[in-house]
């Protein structure tokens, strides 16, 4: 990738967090060799979005895709086409004028059916990053502006490093918040490491009942004195997209790198919390500050995979993905997807039991043009979305192989 279009992209988001400060050059473990098939496709869904940075559905809603634009709007998508009244509007409410902030995160009610209700993760005129519960209106494609109900604001001392998504546990039925670290390069205030504040945390709280929130007794550090009750786990630089298997319940974190490295965190289902994932002691699987000597007897959780910065389509920001539950393509069943930002790559790969197989490059599979791409999608029927900064939403597809059946 041209160094030109590196910086033609970083000056309209980069929400994964790649920061003056950083220096994208340096190298660590290159990815696994390339292992290239013709079985999948990119389908345009839809184009035209203004900043599109998420994709999704509530359950059992076959027929709509909500996609989330940065300034502050939800696009109703049906039958190809955008809904021309937005689904909500809250830019009078929302500062996206930076890079990495505006409205980043949506997540239904797991019960949205009958509640109405879905959440939304922005940063607000002051640059604070606000958790907020809306209600539908009567009219099913149109929400209730003035629903709003505040569950959660974190100030944020710097401008980057915002990370935006939250959702819900299909194990638990719990709300998971993922706060970046709070911005700057480097962690300079160490946040990612410091119990008392929630910045670099995963978040676990309860808002199926009265608002703002409560925090689930099963929490891990409910009993201590020292650590804030939310917290659910440590050490994450900016987690910009992570997801739950619909399946499983397992989850998956893509937590954008510093200098060298983006990784893939992984919390089984039956995790109790407490995982470290070593920001900023560590990048990846290795030292960053100190830059040596950095586990010190701490029991950290390295990343499932991690790739470099060196690779010669530059990538530098990591879009943590899906894995797929999908029944239009039943060889992909259990299948987790990711991309990178800036060079707009796409891989896959399976864990299972702790071990990672079928790593494959899907770059050249799917054939999209070189595009920012600032997230996938899922929608209710567990198939796969690719979002394209730029406008466009694509869906993963069969490709049809000459002489087989691509099932």
């Amino acid at each position: 990738m041209h160094k030109s279009f590196l910086v033609a992209i970083a000056l309209f988001i980069l929400p994964m967090g790649c920061s003056e400060e950083e220096d994208i050059s340096a190298a660590t473990n290159p990815p696994d060799p390339v292992s290239l098939s013709s079985e999948l496709n990119a389908e345009v869904v839809v184009s035209g979005l203004s900043q599109p940075v998420f994709a999704g559905a509530p359950s059992g809603d076959s027929n709509r895709l909500f996609v989330v634009e940065k300034a502050g709007r939800i696009r109703i998508v049906r039958d190809n086409a955008i809904v021309p009244t937005p689904f909500l509007d809250i830019t009078d409410r929302v500062g996206a004028s930076a890079s990495e902030r505006g409205l980043l995160g949506l997540a239904f009610d797991l019960d949205y059916e009958a509640s109405g209700f879905f959440f939304v993760n922005y940063t607000d005129q002051s640059g604070r990053t606000v958790i907020s519960r809306f209600s539908v209106s009567s009219n099913p494609d149109l929400a209730n502006a003035s629903s709003e109900q505040i569950v959660l604001t974190v100030d944020q001392p710097f401008a980057n490093h915002n990370a935006g998504m939250l959702a819900f546990s299909p194990v638990d039925g719990y709300l998971y918040i993922g706060l970046g670290d709070g911005g700057s390069g480097g962690d300079p205030q160490n946040n990612a490491q410091d119990p008392s504040t929630l910045l670099g945390k995963m978040l676990r709280i309860v808002v199926s009942g009265g608002l703002p929130y409560t925090v689930p007794a099963d929490n891990p550090y409910v009993n201590s004195p020292d650590t804030l009750n939310e917290i659910w786990s440590f050490g994450l630089r900016n987690p910009w997209r992570y997801s739950f298997d619909r399946l499983t319940g397992d989850l998956y974190i893509g937590d954008v790198g510093q200098n060298s490295t983006e990784e893939i965190d992984f919390s089984p289902a039956t995790s109790t919390g407490r995982e470290n994932y070593g920001w900023r002691l560590k990048e990846g699987s290795g030292c960053f500050n100190p830059s040596q000597g950095c586990e010190s007897g701490l029991n950290l959780t390295d990343p499932i995979h991690e790739y470099s910065h060196s690779d010669p389509s530059s990538p530098c920001s990591v879009t943590g993905g899906y894995v797929y539950r999908g029944t239009a393509m039943p060889f992909l069943s259990g299948t987790y997807f990711f991309a990178d930002f800036c060079s707009g790559q796409v891989w896959s790969f399976r864990y299972d039991n702790g071990t990672r197989t079928e790593f494959q490059d899907r770059t050249a599979e799917l054939d999209l043009p070189q595009i920012p791409i600032a997230s996938f999608g899922e929608d209710s029927d567990g198939e796969l979305y690719i979002v394209d900064f730029s406008g466009t939403v694509y869906k993963i597809v069969p490709r049809p192989v000459s002489g087989a059946s691509a099932n």
